[in-house]
């Protein structure tokens, strides 16, 4: 499967999306490879594009300026879209950086395509209202796990969120994701490994 037809498909799941829907806006998607490291956005820059990955894992996260310590915020995986929310609707600087955790592959489409997206279609208004109460639920879900599940609840719904990212990703990013330090995680995982 070519990445346009898994683009495709995941907007068809998430949104219904038609495939008539999706050759409106065929011309504006393009492809872009990151190298391990690379930024998808800086921090204080305006995102520009929202990304579908087809390949590898990204992370969102803080600097905090005194200590200089990072702290993931938001984590992306193949098949999902990357996107600094509040920065792309509001095309305002972000506030956190967001970079490739490994090599990886996305397909974009610039805000101002999809904005022209949005006045032509009312599917891709649908789809506009869909990501935006993803973006709300994935934020306020993050919240929530940190105020009324442990940290063992968090690293599960890791797993289910993101099966493959232990795979792919050092165990200190996880543990930075999670808010807890990488001696419990090893606990958590070695506790759940003997259930």
């Amino acid at each position: 499967m070519t990445d346009s037809e898994k683009l495709q498909m995941a907007l068809q799941h998430f949104a219904g999306l038609t495939a008539d829907d999706f050759g409106l806006s065929a011309g504006y998607w393009k492809q872009k490879t990151y190298k391990k490291g690379e930024y998808y956005n800086r921090h204080r820059t305006i995102c520009k594009d929202l990304g579908f990955v087809t390949t590898g894992v990204f992370r969102s996260f803080t600097v905090d300026e005194a200590t200089g310590e990072e702290k993931n915020v938001f984590l992306y995986s193949a098949n999902g879209f990357v996107v600094s929310f509040k920065s792309f609707i509001n095309q305002a600087p972000c506030d956190y950086h967001t970079q490739a955790l490994t090599d990886a592959t996305v397909i974009f489409i610039n805000i101002l395509d999809l904005l022209s997206l949005y006045k032509q279609s009312h599917a891709w208004e649908k789809f506009g209202r869909l990501l935006a109460q993803e973006a709300f639920n994935v934020s306020m879900g993050r919240l929530e796990g940190f105020l009324f599940k442990s940290p063992e609840q968090r690293y599960l719904e890791l797993i289910e969120h993101h099966p493959d990212i232990f795979n792919n990703v050092p165990l200190y990013h996880i543990s930075s994701y999670l808010g807890i330090q990488g001696p419990s995680l090893s606990r958590i995982r070695k506790r759940l490994a003997r259930k």
